[in-house]
């Protein structure tokens, strides 16, 4: 019988995996050797995205902040089962992200080529009559720099809070890589130019109501499992805590000054405890 630390450990790692099971059925990315990955070996992104708490906390603030651009919501509202399956959603972004960085660069290169085919038909107009294409490049590059930031946010506040420029800079760069092979262009490969060009396209922001009926969607959805609402609660709060002030106030969002401790403290508790969950277990 194993040890009751051992049990639990295992029942939280299996819940914890499940919330990343591709939606399609698809098999689960098995990490590959470094030097047989897309992104070269030692690369920042192998570090920042093995941290399950911080990539679901930039993961929501990336799509809060994503959805805030006219186009890059029209294409969710016009394609995507959102409706019905915003967990699949987030899945799905879970999916590609582990694929692009820990796959082996073949499989890299069939994710990417799947989401490239599926931009392909993602077209048509804005309800005032603008076009948009998912395969607008300046539009992509909205999206990955969104990401990016929104990840690298996560990672500073609850891992690295001393984390070097260059090594930021690294980071910003390697996925940079990655939205260039989406067709995204030009990126930004400096955290500060990441920043700068987030904050030319402000004047591009707007909501509406599809915006917040899409957000109400994402900060109300289910969790996974019943079990997991308290941590689910709290990723979300840490997603929105991550937001520039300015992005919380489009969204509505803001909070009472007392509640920010409280939610970077759960959060940073519970990145422990899911660290401890999914690291293996020593042979004794």
């Amino acid at each position: 019988m194993l040890p009751l630390a051992d049990t639990l450990r295992a029942e939280l790692a299996a819940q914890v995996r499940a919330m990343f099971a591709e939606p399609s059925g698809r098999r689960s990315v098995t990490p590959a050797p470094q030097d047989q990955r897309l992104l070269p070996k030692g690369s920042v992104c192998f570090e920042v995205h093995a941290d399950v708490t911080t990539m679901m906390a930039g993961g929501i603030a990336a799509l809060l902040l994503q959805m805030l651009h006219p186009h890059a919501l029209a294409g969710v509202w016009d394609f995507s089962n959102f409706r019905h399956d915003m967990a699949g959603r987030l899945r799905r972004t879970a999916a590609f992200i582990a694929a692009t960085t820990f796959g082996a660069r073949a499989e890299a290169e069939a994710a990417i080529a799947r989401v490239r085919r599926i931009h392909a038909g993602v077209a048509g107009t804005l309800p005032d009559g603008t076009p948009y294409c998912a395969e607008d490049p300046k539009l992509l590059a909205f999206v990955g720099v969104t990401e990016a930031l929104s990840f690298l946010a996560a990672w500073r506040r609850y891992r690295e809070p001393l984390m070097p420029r260059e090594r930021q800079d690294r980071y910003i760069a390697e996925m940079a890589a990655i939205a260039r092979r989406l067709g995204a262009g030009p990126m930004p490969e400096t955290r500060r130019s990441a920043e700068a060009f987030l904050e030319s396209a402000r004047p591009a922001l707007a909501v509406d109501s599809r915006t917040r009926e899409v957000a109400r969607l994402l900060l109300h959805a289910p969790p996974p499992r019943p079990a997991l609402a308290p941590a689910h609660r709290l990723l979300i709060e840490a997603g929105v805590d991550l937001l520039p002030p300015w992005a919380r106030r489009m969204h509505g969002l803001s909070r009472p000054l007392p509640a920010v401790p409280l939610v970077r403290a759960g959060t940073g508790g519970m990145g422990a405890l899911l660290r401890w969950a999914l690291a293996a277990p020593k042979p004794a």
